[in-house]
């Protein structure tokens, strides 16, 4: 019960910030600059300018907004066409994370057994983990755009100095949203990642080998239970261990004839 209600918050926190990112692609405002405005006339004259990553716009103070619209792909600022990109692969690796994570859901009564759901549900948070970091690399490279025109020294006459704008903020939420969602899936299915080992005494106390050797001797203890026979077998141990018991019992036969 607790898995299922760690999966189904994981489930609404990570679709959130899905929605958060899907809805900064179509805002305005992602950058926002401010022209007059301050005294020297009893009536003040004020301009905004601001973008997306569709268009250029300027609003006055009567309200009047004019547009222009960016040209085809190949004419718009290579930045641009990269935050674009990355949004939508972002996007496009969320979907199918959402819909790996919705199936391997223990709640959900499809997608097979539950070994199997687990490993959806993990596959669903590596495609979160990759969808995030392809988002939050678009907004960090208009951000760094902005930031590099707003501290410039001097800039080249007719350009504007811009600050960042509600989009961006909204779209960082939404990428910690994201991997918050995903750590939280993780944690439910931690069992793909670091599966149960037994663990059994050979010879009837611990014995001590460097860490480098462990797993490849009959003398560590550590073997994993075979699905065939229901024996401890571990790779190469598993034939020393053969050889031991027919040497065993060669012997064993050897006393009963003297």
């Amino acid at each position: 019960m607790k898995k299922r209600f760690i999966q189904i918050f994981g489930f609404l926190i990570c679709s959130l910030g899905w929605v958060f990112v899907l809805c900064t692609m179509a805002m305005d405002y992602w950058r926002v600059s401010q022209v007059g405005g301050q005294g020297g006339s009893f009536i003040i004259k004020v301009s905004w300018y601001w973008s997306n990553l569709w268009k250029d716009c300027s609003t006055d103070s009567s309200s009047i907004t004019s547009c222009k619209d960016y040209a085809v792909l190949w004419n718009v600022s290579y930045y641009v066409q990269a935050v674009r990109g990355l949004l939508m692969c972002g996007l496009t690796i969320g979907f199918f994370a959402v819909v790996c994570c919705f199936i391997g859901m223990e709640c959900t009564y499809i997608g097979g057994a539950e070994p199997t759901k687990d490993k959806l549900v993990f596959s669903g948070v590596v495609f979160h983990f990759v969808g995030g970091v392809s988002s939050l690399a678009a907004y960090c490279l208009y951000i760094n755009r902005v930031a590099r025109a707003t501290f410039a020294s001097n800039l080249p006459a007719g350009q504007l100095r811009y600050e960042l704008g509600p989009p961006i903020f909204m779209g960082l939420v939404g990428c910690f949203l994201i991997f918050f969602g995903a750590v939280l899936y993780a944690v439910t299915v931690i069992s793909v990642i670091r599966p149960d080992r037994k663990v059994i005494q050979v010879y009837g106390g611990p014995t001590y080998m460097p860490s480098a050797y462990r797993g490849t001797s009959m003398n560590t203890g550590y073997y994993e239970r075979s699905q065939l026979y229901g024996s401890y077998v571990s790779g190469r141990a598993s034939s020393k261990i053969s050889r031991l018991s027919q040497a065993t019992s060669r012997l064993s036969e050897r006393d009963a004839f003297v």
